[in-house]
C-alpha cells in the first residue's frame, strides 16, 4: 500500500512540473489588435510633371506598443502613401525583416512555414515591395482603387525581436466596402490594418 502510494505521489509531482514548464513556454499568441484610419499621407505632386512640390514625412508604427512613434524612438515599420519601409537594411538602423506569404489565411497562420523568406530593405527592393501587385496593394487603372491583395499576410520580424503577423485591410478612411468608395472623393491614406504577436 505504501510503495502505490508513493508511485502516485510521484506522478502527481511529475504531472505538476510537467504543467509548470508547459506553462513557462511562450507558445500563445497574443490578442489581435485592430489599427484603424492610421494616417500616412503621400507626398504632394504635380500631376503634370510629375515633381514632388511637398514633402511629406514618414508615419513610424511600432508594433510592441501598438501606436504611431516618433523616427527617433523605436519604431518597427513606417507609412507614406502606398509605401511601407522597414526599420532595417538601407531605411533604418535595427534588425527588422519581413516574409511575405500568398494564399494565406490570416486566422489560420499559427507558425512560420517553411517557405517564407524574410527581406530588409535594399537598393532594389524594400521587404514590403512596393508597386500595383508586388506587396500589399492592387491598383486598379480603370477606377483608380487601391485595394489589399487577399490572403496577402506579412510577418514582421520586429525591433524587439517578437514575430508578428500583419493584414493590411483598407487604404481609405472608415474602412469602406470597396464598392462605396469614390476614389477621388474618399480620404484616402488612412490605414487599417490587423496584428498579432508571438508566432
Amino acid at each position: 500500500m505504501r510503495s502505490i502510494k508513493s508511485i502516485f505521489f510521484c506522478l502527481v509531482i511529475m504531472s505538476f512540473i510537467a504543467c509548470s514548464e508547459d506553462e513557462a513556454i511562450p507558445s500563445q499568441l497574443g490578442d489581435e489588435v485592430l489599427i484603424e484610419d492610421m494616417h500616412a499621407p503621400n507626398d504632394v505632386i504635380d500631376r503634370q510633371t510629375g515633381e514632388v512640390t511637398e514633402e511629406r514625412p514618414f508615419v513610424y508604427f511600432n508594433f510592441q506598443l501598438g501606436e504611431v512613434v516618433s523616427e527617433s524612438e523605436t519604431w518597427d515599420l513606417a507609412f507614406k502613401g502606398t509605401t511601407i519601409i522597414s526599420n532595417g537594411g538601407v531605411s533604418g538602423t535595427a534588425d527588422v525583416a519581413v516574409a511575405m506569404l500568398e494564399n494565406t489565411e490570416f486566422e489560420s497562420l499559427n507558425n512560420i512555414p517553411s517557405e517564407a523568406t524574410f527581406r530588409a530593405d535594399t537598393e532594389e527592393r524594400l521587404a514590403i515591395a512596393s508597386g500595383s501587385g508586388n506587396g500589399w496593394y492592387n491598383y486598379n487603372s480603370q477606377t483608380n482603387l487601391i485595394s489589399p491583395i487577399p490572403g496577402r499576410v506579412f510577418i514582421v520580424r520586429t525591433t524587439s525581436g517578437d514575430l508578428v503577423k500583419v493584414e493590411f485591410l483598407s487604404y481609405y478612411q472608415g474602412n469602406p466596402p470597396l464598392n462605396e468608395v469614390n476614389p477621388f472623393a474618399t480620404p484616402s491614406a488612412y490605414y487599417t490594418f490587423r496584428y498579432v504577436s508571438g508566432l
